[in-house]
């Protein structure tokens, strides 16, 4: 299909923000401790700190095996069990946690305990699952610093979806039911701020990327009205209004708007409007919902396995989230939507995704001359790699890559990971190189500044390293405002579940 759906400008840059968590790469624990050897250069402290911290980071045991902490921990935590209908415990069940700036998710340990730590002040959604069993959501508020709250999670067999009054057989409509009777209220909107963390944040900013191309996404072919077409007219018009009223600002109208057109036509078209608005609001689990009952009630649509798959990781749960996303390009291979989005959801999960390196390949081999197909699958081939075992990998990598770059001389985040791949390998004359090759296609990569920083220090360039650890700073802190703006901007839901009235979260 040619390269005609490539975006203009730089084609391989993916996203807002190019910092991402590479564990145990070169930019793992080796770049924590060169970038604080280059912070702490001339103090005698220095050295000692940086010790601390690469003990802690191979010495600590992981949060959710460290349960019950001691009650006088500043730390505010949330923390409790997973248990079945008769009171066992449930080990290896997953806990996912959102609210206010979190989305965290964990997994129990064998004996069903759970523990989410240095929480700020707010309200939390908490809920649990495993198979095909899964509890009611919980909701909890966090005081302060030092507040220590418990919560108990009983999973229940999910309830079967219930037939549609008057429904045709075997229609869409059919394997509707959730906005029938939703489960949640949206009752009113409120402010959010970036999280704290700079790994936190990047698959923060991913899945707001994420949810913003959502809204972009085309059916793959038209949707079939599922009702007559007097209620097929009545559902448009509620879709149209609830557009209207998001671009005037009035997302809690526009989300009412929605959820009453899909009540009456429960089309693919009004399933993805509403669940985009959610979506796009921060009302993650909702989304989920939505999109879910979509997926079951339009299995061959593209997009509404894209959906699910950005709002899944939008609640980190990337695993679910692949699967969604290979499943959407195995339906429509040619289209290159769903192979953008799991690209970006590899490069910002914290573990490699293994049915997305293979679809990954899929789109490189179909477009060889595309620099965004070649970056993306170079990326996944990255994924993970460290050691000798994997050169062969790397090295088809640094092959990609070049061809990203032969493609797009603007292709920043090609040149950025052609530098890092050299710094690793000990030449610094080609990193640097490539490094301000990145810059001079996107001189607001503050990672390239940062990377350039820690070569110059190795090289003993001082004055060099700090200048560019104080220009990755300002671009850091100007990138920060910019996404806190728009978080403001946006506004979150505010949701009210099973009948209960919650306060807005705390910021």
């Amino acid at each position: 299909m040619g390269n005609d759906w490539a975006p203009v400008g730089c084609e391989c840059c993916v996203g807002t923000t190019t910092s991402r968590i590479r564990s145990f790469r070169s930019s793992g624990i080796v770049s924590l401790w060169q970038k604080s050897r280059a912070s702490w250069a001339g103090r005698s402290t220095g050295f000692a700190l940086v010790s601390v911290m690469v003990a802690a980071l191979f010495f600590a045991a992981p949060a959710q095996f460290a349960m019950q902490q001691s009650p006088d921990s500043n730390e505010a935590a949330i923390y409790g069990s997973v248990v079945d209908s008769h009171g066992n415990p449930i080990g290896d069940a997953t806990v996912r946690l959102e609210g206010g700036n979190e989305s965290r998710s964990t997994k129990t340990n064998a004996a069903g305990a759970f523990e989410f730590s240095s929480l700020p002040a707010g309200k939390f959604n908490l809920s649990g699952e495993k198979s095909n069993l899964r509890s009611h959501v919980a909701t909890v508020s966090i005081a302060g610093k030092g507040d220590r709250e418990r919560v108990e999670l009983n999973l229940e067999p999910e309830a079967p979806i219930p037939p549609v009054a008057n429904a045709v057989p075997n229609s869409p409509a059919q394997a509707f039911a959730f906005a029938d009777n939703p489960s949640f209220q949206i009752a009113g909107v409120t402010d959010w701020t970036a999280v704290g963390g700079h790994g936190s944040d990047t698959t923060l900013r991913t899945s707001e990327a994420l949810a913003r191309e959502t809204l972009a996404l085309k059916p793959t072919k038209d949707a079939e009205a599922t009702t007559e077409n007097a209620q097929k007219r009545n559902a448009d018009q509620h879709r149209l209004a609830g557009e209207r009223d998001e671009k005037s600002g009035d997302p809690l109208g526009a989300v009412h708007e929605f959820g009453q057109a899909v009540q009456i036509d429960p089309s693919e078209e009004n399933y993805f409007a509403w669940g985009t608005e959610l979506l796009l609001h921060r009302a993650v689990w909702q989304a989920q919902d939505v999109f879910g009952n979509g997926v079951k009630a339009f299995p061959d649509s593209a997009r509404m396995q894209s959906a699910l798959g950005a709002a899944l990781f939008a609640g980190a749960r990337y695993e679910e989230a692949a699967r969604f996303l290979c499943q959407a390009s195995d339906l429509d291979p040619a289209d290159p939507e769903a192979y953008l989005f799991m690209g970006r959801v590899q490069i910002a999960a914290p573990d490699p995704l293994p049915c997305i390196e293979p679809r990954l390949a899929r789109f490189a081999g179909a477009h060889p001359d595309s620099s965004q197909a070649n970056y993306l699958y170079a990326m996944a081939l990255l994924k993970g790699k460290t050691g000798p075992a994997e050169a062969r990998a790397i090295e088809d990598a640094g092959k990609l890559l070049a061809k990203a770059v032969s493609a797009d001389a603007k292709c920043a985040d090609a040149y950025l990971e052609l530098g890092i791949l050299a710094s690793s390998s000990g030449d610094s004359t080609a990193a640097i190189d490539d490094l301000n090759k990145a810059l001079a296609a996107n001189p607001e990569l503050s990672e390239a500044h940062y990377r350039l920083g820690v070569i110059y220090d190795r090289m003993s360039q001082a004055a060099k390293a700090r200048h560019e650890f104080e220009l990755h700073d300002q671009l850091e802190k100007q990138q920060a405002e910019e996404a806190e703006r728009q978080r403001r901007e946006i506004k979150q839901f505010v949701i009210v579940t099973s009948g209960e009235k919650s306060a807005p979260p705390q910021n």
